[in-house]
């Protein structure tokens, strides 16, 4: 995986919201602000009501653009952002669904209403900018996780998520706090897949990755146990 490609990754699996754009009905481009949440694959996903405007234009034209963008820092203008191209689609898949109220609690107040449904992004090309000169695209392809060979990590997944968040909630704020360099808070597991897993607090997405790809529950423990004993050294440093 190249250097930009992982940067898009990141910008993905920890963005809450994104700027989306869609075509209107003469061909002229509308954007507005969507709540953003990935599936196992890596791949945006929306929560929008048939009612919006956007999702009448998906409709009609399903390309859209999705810029997701890094914590902004002093200037923002310096900050990593990726406009995501692709086309919009629905998306049924159960997991999509968790994924995405793992990461936007206060979603499960409408989302079973009937107007709303979830999409996914699937991306064709990206073009990301990490400040002035530093620009670059990346193709689409690049940016999946896949899951050959780990049926045993997906039936396992909500499991995993669950043991950490009510057993093990200290070793979570650790990957935190000496891992991604985030500040303490109410920090719980929200996804998880062979490449690295996702924690939130609050509106803050972190993504952090395994030492080695995983496939199997017993490696996603060997892994998560690494990577808390490399927190406690980073903490007793």
């Amino acid at each position: 995986m190249s250097d930009n490609a992982a940067t898009v990754r990141r910008l993905i699996r920890e963005a809450r919201f994104g700027s989306l754009a869609t075509l209107d009905e003469t061909g002229a481009p509308y954007a507005s602000l969507v709540a953003v949440a990935t599936d196992p694959a890596g791949q945006p996903t929306l929560l929008i009501s048939k009612l919006a405007l956007h999702t009448q234009f998906i409709a009609r034209d399903p390309r859209v653009t999705l810029l997701v963008s890094t914590r902004l820092g002093a200037d923002p203008m310096n900050s990593a952002r990726a406009s995501l191209r692709g086309r919009a689609e629905l998306a049924e898949d159960p997991q999509v669904r968790e994924r995405f109220l793992a990461r936007h609690t206060d979603a499960s107040g409408y989302v079973d209403f009937p107007d709303f449904a979830f999409y996914r992004v699937v991306i064709d090309s990206v073009h990301l900018v990490e400040g002035f000169g530093r620009i670059v695209d990346v193709p689409g392809s690049e940016l999946l996780t896949h899951w050959t060979e780990a049926d045993e990590l997906q039936d396992a997944a909500n499991g995993i998520i669950t043991h950490m968040n009510e057993d093990h909630s200290d070793a979570v704020a650790l990957y935190a706090t000496r891992l991604a360099g985030a500040a303490e808070g109410d920090w719980r597991m929200i996804g998880i897949d062979p490449e690295g897993f996702e924690i939130a607090a609050g509106s803050d997405v972190r993504r952090l990755h395994f030492p080695s790809r995983i496939t199997t529950a017993l490696a996603a423990r060997k892994g998560l146990v690494a990577l808390v004993e490399e927190a406690r050294k980073n903490a007793a440093a």
